[in-house]
Formats: structure tokens, C-alpha cells, sequence
């Protein structure tokens, strides 16, 4: 299928879009803010730069968007223009999430994922449900902590 736009439109568009700073991740900041737990900002000493460092906890939070990597929602759905390219690029935007997983491990850091799912869409959670179970898990001494929207 043709792309609709011209390819300095879809230029345009694309340069846009925001790695970081994003909606979901500025709900996660201001609530967990707000709650009282203090943090740094997409660290780049730490592998995959997480979105939220949590030092006290030696916990990071990632806010992933469902598109950008690849998850199993009714947000993602593969592009019809150009799929060779999107999945490479999703492919590989998965990989470098496994490579940043397992060197946060190694290096003792729990890990959270927050998908974009579970603070937009039809199958999304209350804020305050999304807020309180990160901050549950920041207080706990689990390794991994994942939310989604509700199936």
C-alpha cells in the first residue's frame, strides 16, 4: 500500500515524535513525584537509558510505547507500508531492550516496564491503580515489574 502523504510530509511527521518526555512517561513522573519517591532522568550511565532511575531503590522504570516495541496489544499492529523496514526496526528496537534488560541485571538493578497500553487507549487502567502498583513495586524487593492494559 502507497503512503498517503508526500515523503517530506511523512518526514515531518516521523521528526515529531518523541523519545523521550512522552505523555505516559510524564504521568509516571509527576504521580510517583507526587507520591514522594525521587528520581533522575533517562541516565546515561546505565544500559538502555532508563526513562526513570529510582537510586534509593536501585530500580528503573522504563515507559515503553506499544508500537515502538512491538508489544501484544490492540495498540500495535504492523504497518502496511514498507514491512521489511518496520520489522527490522521493530526487531531490533526489541533486541536492544533484551541486550539493556540483561545488563541492568547483571549489574543488580531491578527493572520495571510500564507499556503505553496501560495509560491509553480502550483497554487502559485508572492513573491512580498504574501509580500505586509502581509504587508498590518500588517499595518491594521484587526484581521485575511489568503493567499493561487490561485484557
Amino acid at each position: 500500500m502507497a503512503d498517503i502523504v508526500t515523503p517530506e510530509v511523512r518526514s515531518r511527521m516521523m521528526a515529531g515524535i518523541r523519545g523521550k518526555n512522552t505523555k505516559p512517561e510524564m504521568t509516571l513522573r509527576r504521580g510517583l513525584h507526587a507520591a514522594g519517591f525521587r528520581f533522575r532522568l533517562h541516565d546515561r550511565a546505565l544500559p538502555g537509558k532508563p526513562d526513570i532511575v529510582f537510586p534509593k531503590h536501585r530500580a528503573v522504570l522504563f515507559a515503553h510505547g506499544c508500537f515502538w516495541h512491538g508489544h501484544d496489544c490492540h495498540l500495535f499492529k504492523w504497518p502496511a507500508s514498507r514491512p521489511d523496514f518496520w520489522q527490522a526496526k521493530i526487531h531490533r528496537n526489541r533486541e536492544v531492550d533484551a541486550l539493556a534488560s540483561a545488563a541492568l541485571q547483571a549489574a543488580g538493578w531491578r527493572q520495571g516496564v510500564v507499556w503505553e497500553c496501560a495509560l491509553k487507549g480502550k483497554a487502559r487502567l485508572p492513573v491512580e491503580t498504574v501509580l500505586s502498583e509502581c509504587a508498590a513495586w518500588l517499595r518491594s524487593d521484587s526484581p521485575f515489574f511489568e503493567i499493561r492494559g487490561s485484557a
